[in-house]
């Protein structure tokens, strides 16, 4: 029977270095039990599978020994030997299989050079083939992620709660003041921005676009949502050149929504922590009513920040206010 009190999830188990579900399972069996013949160990197997053969693979994986008495008993080889063993397989096989697809990919751009005009576009519709074609792209990932929230409102797989992303990877997003407008999105990119996500933020993006290691780019086809899904995505040519030239001319005209050195929020730094937060959503060009919605305070206490904020500064405009301070540390504190 499966333990209840192994700290990871039995679905998987060793599962994700080759073993079958029976394997998984009746390696679970033997590491629990002293050296067992198949029917001892028979009498607490549940899976529909037969038992032996099960016991046949594992010893063949190295996982379990046999006895060589006339009724073979069964034992598990140490764990931290024999999965150590598996592991280091796992790692010299994948480490193979990644000097093969780099190989096939400089056959594949090789090919697509060659090909002429009609391979720089590639075009994907449907829900399905769409998360698929952008899980693959975000998982190549290896230097660095550019991506233009901005309109339309369709999905390009890498807002706020894409997931996790990528180790080694450096991600720079410039955001759409629309889309900071959202409920909990400052609190999200808050987030982003504390694990080493650089962002910016433009009153108005001309689109939303998803550059993956300047090699490809990704865009939205349709112009509303709720229209046919499709993708656009761009391969190494001029037009590429041209998306990743309009990425850093944006970049470089926008604002940082500088929030990673607010760090959390507590009763010592509320009122500099509030000031960070003020300071960005101004930035981000929203209005008094939706600064109030992203701190989660009425209108009239988003409006006395704001004024106190500007006071502070010296500055006679919400703009101005945003710029100086962005420009600073921080603003001056009330006492």
């Amino acid at each position: 029977m499966p333990r209840d009190d192994l700290p990871f999830d039995p679905p998987m188990g060793l599962q994700a270095l080759g073993l079958t579900a029976a394997e998984d399972a009746a390696y679970e069996l033997v590491v629990d039990r002293p050296p067992s013949t198949v029917s001892q160990l028979a009498a607490d197997w549940d899976r529909a599978e037969k038992l032996q053969p099960v016991l046949d693979g594992l010893e063949k994986l190295g996982l379990v020994r046999r006895s060589m008495l006339k009724a073979p008993t069964y034992a598990a080889v140490s764990p931290d030997i024999a999965i150590d063993t598996l592991l280091l397989d796992s790692e010299q096989q994948l480490h193979r299989a990644r000097q093969y697809s780099d190989q096939l990919a400089g056959i594949y751009r090789e090919q697509v050079a060659r090909a002429g005009p009609g391979s720089v576009i590639e075009i994907v519709t449907g829900n399905r083939p769409i998360r698929q074609r952008l899980l693959q792209i975000r998982r190549s990932a290896r230097s660095e992620v550019c991506y233009l929230a901005g309109p339309p409102d369709v999905d390009l797989g890498d807002g706020p709660s894409a997931g996790t992303f990528a180790s080694g990877v450096s991600y720079r997003t410039i955001y759409d003041s629309a889309y900071v407008e959202q409920p909990e999105a400052l609190a999200d990119i808050e987030q982003l921005i504390q694990t080493g996500r650089q962002s910016r933020v433009l009153p108005k993006l001309p689109l939303k676009l998803y550059l993956c290691d300047g090699r490809l780019a990704v865009l939205p086809l349709q112009r509303e949502p709720g229209t046919t899904p499709a993708i656009i995505i761009v391969h190494p040519s001029t037009l590429l050149d041209a998306l990743g030239n309009l990425f850093e001319g944006l970049w470089q005209r926008a604002l940082p929504l500088d929030l990673a050195g607010a760090g959390a929020r507590t009763p010592e730094n509320r009122s500099s922590v509030d000031d960070q937060r003020v300071i960005a959503l101004l930035l981000s060009g929203l209005t008094d009513e939706a600064i109030a919605r992203q701190l989660a305070v009425s209108y009239r206490t988003a409006q006395r920040r704001i004024a106190s904020l500007i006071d502070r500064l010296g500055v006679h405009t919400r703009f101005q206010a945003g710029v100086r301070a962005a420009l600073r540390d921080s603003p001056p504190t009330d006492h």
